[in-house]
């Protein structure tokens, strides 16, 4: 029997208490749909391999269907998490009202002892990575005019998160793989496992290092010097894997050992911008990719005060400007010992 805990009358809400696991009650519940695990085992199959569509450092996601019919995405959350319940549901409240067309939508949570998952909007396209780096896809063709509104989007996204919502947050871990494409192939920010909250009165903050190789800011990954500046170095890589159609990871570039970035600003002295880009893409605005991979460049710079902020990014990318490349310092890196 299925109990409705949400909604209910006064009477009503007495009595489902009993349909709360006793490892959340007492906790606010007031922003965030908890699931049953049995709700969420149906959905999925009992989380069945063949219902996976991803897997990261943090968890393992499945494709489901809620008895409405609603897809989701659900999210179970490895073992070795920490977190306590408070601090779980005091940060998916607040999540829960993180809503723009760039950001994926948290739809609600379940905790069975020490088990935590999460449940997303379900996005038909998947991760861009799997897009953009996986296997081709017959079915999925991405032409500069897709490419440029997933950039514009992604900064749009990065922009409400870290200039317009309040308290400020930075994700921390901007990658193709935490971009999500929905059936039209707009964009939409996921993955907020390691995403930090920044008060207004606070421009930035020391913690441990997290993150993946080869999108770290240097002050970060060297220092642990978190601010917006770290997601805006993230995003410049990704501009330069949208467009180049490579993974940032890996290594061996033009013939040598060198990451992405490096490789791009390589080809960038000696004028030869138009080599980065993925010969996948068969017709493109070669003045406007040129353009793109500039700003990817000022959103890499070493020195993090020289990097611009998102809305200053959006105005580059969008706007009939010309940028100021005197200005352009050389890229910072962050090489493993």
């Amino acid at each position: 029997m299925t109990c409705g805990c949400f909604g209910a009358s006064t009477t009503k809400k007495k009595r489902s208490l009993s349909c709360i696991p006793k490892e959340i009650q007492g906790y606010p519940l007031n922003n965030v749909r908890h699931f049953s695990d049995k709700e969420l085992r149906s959905a999925t199959n009992n989380y069945h391999s063949s219902n996976k569509i991803g897997q990261g450092g943090f968890g393992t996601v499945y494709q489901g269907t809620l008895k409405n019919g609603r897809k989701v995405a659900v999210k179970t959350l490895s073992a070795f998490s920490k977190q306590g319940v408070r601090e779980f549901f005091s940060e998916n409240n607040i999540l829960s009202n993180v809503k723009h067309q760039n950001l994926v939508k948290l739809i609600g949570c379940c905790v069975r002892g020490p088990n935590r998952t999460l449940v997303y909007e379900y996005m038909e396209n998947g991760s861009l990575d799997s897009a953009l780096l996986g296997t081709r896809s017959a079915n999925i063709q991405l032409d500069w005019k897709k490419r440029s509104a997933i950039i514009v989007g992604t900064a749009k996204g990065l922009a409400f998160l870290h200039e317009e919502l309040v308290p400020h947050i930075v994700h921390r871990d901007i990658k193709a793989s935490n971009i999500l494409l929905d059936r039209n192939f707009n964009p939409k920010i996921g993955d907020f496992g390691l995403a930090k909250l920044f008060p207004d009165d606070i421009t930035h903050m020391s913690t441990r290092i997290a993150g993946t190789i080869g999108y770290l800011a240097p002050e970060y990954a060297l220092g642990g010097q978190l601010t917006k500046k770290a997601d805006v170095y993230s995003f410049g890589v990704l501009i330069l894997e949208i467009i180049s159609g490579k993974s940032s990871a890996r290594t061996n570039r033009g013939g040598s050992q060198r990451f992405l970035l490096d490789w791009a600003w390589q080809l960038y002295k000696k004028g030869k911008l138009l080599k980065l880009v993925d010969q996948d893409m068969e017709k493109f605005p070669e003045e406007e990719v040129i353009k793109y991979i500039k700003v990817a460049f000022f959103c890499t710079q070493s020195a993090a005060s020289r990097r611009p902020l998102m809305t200053q990014v959006i105005h580059m990318l969008t706007k009939e400007i010309q940028l100021n490349e005197k200005q352009l310092t050389p890229p910072g890196f962050f090489v493993l010992p």
